[in-house]
Formats: structure tokens, sequence, C-alpha cells
């Protein structure tokens, strides 16, 4: 029987993990488990006992994880990041989001904008649109859309535009395109990390998916789904 790896990972990592997947399973025989959350209920899931041998999550909540005893200490390696963007139901009109007064315009433009509202890149737009002094406009117009469905949610026509990472974007087409990432002067990227558990039953193993998600023979296929390795 074929040694099975249960990785627990955040939604946004998803495509671009999956895409990877059958390659490590071919080469090394082992299975690979998949479990997906939003990054805040990765954590807790965890804490409250969910079986694990690799994670994938934002690095302070590996860190938490680590000093909790749930992650093994020394494991952590940082896996890349994931930019903020915008999407659009494919076939909308183009859509300009290259500076921060466009940006702003679009938002307030928007007759709707889907987003991750118990997600990372949720809370971090929820604080942009504070910052931006455009929040009590932008607001109303908000559409707030459960775990890691967002980007499909646009596709369905339930918001003319969607905030959330890249990877997601990206994963939708062809019913979802991307309109362009946030400015530069406005972007957030979502960072994430891989640990170890501490109880896990086969932390070699655990140890080879680490080591092979973390490998530059990965990295195109991984920027190509919008991960980029710092």
């Amino acid at each position: 029987m074929n040694q099975e790896i249960r990785l627990f990972g955040a939604i946004a990592v998803r495509p671009a993990i999956l895409a990877l997947i059958p390659r490590f399973e071919t080469a090394t025989g082992f299975t690979v488990a998949v479990r997906w959350e939003l990054n805040p209920t990765v954590k807790k899931q965890i804490e409250a006992g969910q079986a694990f041998d690799l994670v994938i999550t934002n690095p302070d909540l590996v860190q938490d994880l680590t000093a909790s005893g749930k992650v093994k200490a020394g494991s952590q390696v940082v896996f890349g990041r994931i930019a903020m963007g915008v999407a659009a139901k494919a076939g909308s009109r183009p859509l300009d989001i290259g500076s921060v007064e466009a940006f702003e315009h679009a938002l307030k433009s928007a007759r709707s904008i889907a987003y991750a509202s118990e997600g990372t890149s949720g809370g971090y737009f929820s604080g942009l649109l504070e910052r931006l002094g455009i929040a009590d406009e932008v607001r109303p117009k908000l559409v707030a859309i459960p775990g890691g469905q967002t980007a499909p949610a646009v596709g369905r026509g339930e918001a003319e535009l969607g905030v959330v990472p890249v990877t997601s974007i990206l994963a939708a087409a062809p019913q979802v395109v991307l309109v362009g990432r946030f400015p530069a002067e406005l972007q957030s990227y979502v960072d994430f990390a891989i640990g170890i558990s501490a109880e896990s039953t086969d932390a070699e193993a655990a140890n080879q998916l680490s080591a092979f998600l973390m490998s530059a023979a990965v990295d195109d296929i991984l920027a190509a789904r919008g991960v980029e390795r710092r």
C-alpha cells in the first residue's frame, strides 16, 4: 500500500499545488491527500486536532503552530508569495487599474465587488479601502463570498468585479479574466510558508514533499499559476 502524505493548505495556493502533485506522486510512488481552507481556518482546525503531515499557510500562522507544538521546530521554509489582483467576467469591457487613481475609479464605478470576507486577502482589502478614504462609498457594493469562491462568483455573474489573490483568478479561467494586479503602491503580497507536522506519521515522506515544492524545478509551473518565489 502506498504511503499517504496528508497536505493541509490554504485555498489561495491550491491551484498551484494541484498542478504539482501528480508529478511528485509519479516520481515517488507516494499519494498526497489534500485538504484546503482559508488561512485562518487552517490554523484553527490544526489547533483543534486536525491531522496533517505538511501545512502551507501564512508564515506567521506556521510560527504560531510551531510555538504551540503542532509544527516541528526548524521545519518552516518560505514557499512563495501571491499578489492581489482584480477579476472580471470574461468578455467584460477593458478596465484600467494601472494607477492608484484608476484603481480607485474602477472600484467606485463598479456595481458590485466580490471579496473573500474571511480570508487574508479580504482583511487586507477592507483595510485598504479605509486607507484610501473610499470605504464609505465602496462598502455598500461589497459582496462577501465564502472560502475559495470569489473568482468563480464573478464568472457566474454574482459580482461585476472580484478582489482576490491572482492564483484564484487564473484558476477560474476561461470564465474569468485577470483585469490586472493591484498598482505597485497598493500591492500586498500574501506570503506562504511550509511546515512539517510534529506528529507526522512519516516525517521523511513529508520532508520529501516539502523539498519537491521548494525545488527550482517547479518554479516555472508556480509562476504560471501566480506564485512568485521571493
